[in-house]
């Protein structure tokens, strides 16, 4: 069953909780074939406005997670009141916290040399039991991909967590995941979900520092990591247009 979504700024949104994630993630794998996750907050729904293909990558996803305060506060305006934010590195743990109960194989792609191989140990630690197929940092660009999904391929995950930053990792997902959707056939099931997790893979290897668990709930992780990364005001602009184009759309 499909859960129900709003489309805020002409991109899906789907209203699930952790809880109903998992379990959808848990229903594909099991019914086979390759399903792509997206973890959809303010900056995607600005950047699908001027992206055709990413909007098309969104509008063909499995599941479109409700990832910002600004995506709930969006929904709310047009009626529609999403049970829970879903953040996507949130999400991620409590998909290999599901793995390691699963004995599902789980790939970890993307970050900086090194970093994929660092969070993959991290999570092993967390989750003891937790099966990781690979790690490794690769790049987004379309020269190196055959080679990548070669690699992926031969590792045979159930979960493939990107690390290449929205809307990269979501393009390469969409372009990548279905020449992978027949290698996963062991007893843990046949089929393979993919991600985009943009930097959670620094903040699980200790590279990055997530905002505070009380910053969280006051939904101002976007502000923590302008005060610590000024360099991202540029970006930050990006919720001020959303802002305006949500109030719009909703009057």
């Amino acid at each position: 069953m499909k859960p129900r979504s709003v489309e805020i700024l002409g991109v899906r949104v789907d209203d699930v909780t952790y809880r109903e994630a998992c379990d959808i993630a848990e229903a594909l794998i099991r019914r086979g074939g390759a399903h792509q996750f997206a973890t959809v907050n303010p900056e995607f729904i600005m950047a699908a406005r001027d992206d055709d293909e990413f909007r098309q990558v969104l509008a063909s996803t499995a599941l479109n997670v409700p990832d910002g305060a600004g995506v709930v506060w969006a929904a709310g305006r047009r009626g529609v009141k999403l049970r829970e934010r879903v953040a996507g590195v949130d999400l991620m743990l409590k998909l290999c916290a599901l793995a390691a109960r699963h004995r599902w194989r789980v790939f970890f792609l993307g970050a900086q040399p090194g970093v994929a191989e660092r969070a993959a140990a991290a999570l092993v630690l967390a989750h003891p039991g937790l099966m990781v197929a690979g790690a490794y940092a690769g790049s987004p660009r379309r020269e190196e991909e055959m080679a990548i999904v070669a690699r992926v391929r031969a590792a045979q995950p159930q979960l493939l967590f990107v690390a290449y930053g929205a809307p990269a990792q979501d393009k390469w997902l969409a372009r990548n995941l279905p020449l992978l959707a027949t290698v996963a056939g062991d007893d843990a099931g046949g089929g393979i979900v993919g991600m985009g997790v943009g930097g959670a893979f620094d903040f699980i290897a200790g590279v990055q520092k997530r905002a505070p668990d009380w910053v969280q709930r006051a939904n101002l992780e976007w502000l923590y990591r302008l005060v610590r990364q000024p360099w991202r005001w540029r970006r930050q602009t990006a919720l001020i247009r959303f802002a305006v184009a949500a109030m719009l759309e909703s009057r």
